[in-house]
């Protein structure tokens, strides 16, 4: 697997970018970049599942390794779901399997640096490197609002 980072400045609170990244509404449009109709379920608690799920039901489970307010969230991937069930571990998803998304967000002057990790393997990374900039871009432009 390959970490690509992503990172965005923008002028607007650590507390706004959190709710932009988290909150329902907010988070199925910028992640829209990714896939249109992409929306999550979750409770949102540290080392609670997490469900990432497109609109035919096709998605990730994972888990909520670390949670900081308003700083810091990571997501471990553990599986695939299709038909909005878990699938068994299969090859496929062995390749994957344990593989980290993080975001940050650190104060930098009067603006806030979006850091975002992923780690893919070989035959997504040019979807992510494509999609991410656009989802961060989507996320700047509802901060900024």
């Amino acid at each position: 697997m390959e970490k690509l980072v992503f990172n965005i400045d923008i002028k607007a609170s650590k507390e706004k970018i959190w709710k932009v990244l988290w909150d329902d509404e907010t988070y199925r449009k910028w992640t829209s970049a990714f896939c249109e109709g992409s929306y999550v379920e979750t409770n949102w608690k540290e080392g609670d599942k997490i469900y990432f799920l497109g609109p035919t039901g096709e998605g990730m489970n994972s888990i909520i390794e670390t949670k900081i307010p308003n700083e810091y969230m990571a997501f471990k991937h553990m599986g695939e779901i299709k038909d909005f069930k878990e699938v068994p571990p299969n090859e496929e998803t062995q390749k994957w399997v344990g593989a980290m998304e993080t975001y940050r967000l650190t104060q930098k002057g009067d603006e806030i640096d979006l850091q975002a990790e992923v780690d893919v393997i070989e035959k997504h990374i040019d979807y992510f490197k494509e999609a991410f900039p656009k989802g961060l871009e989507k996320i700047k432009e509802l901060s900024e609002e």
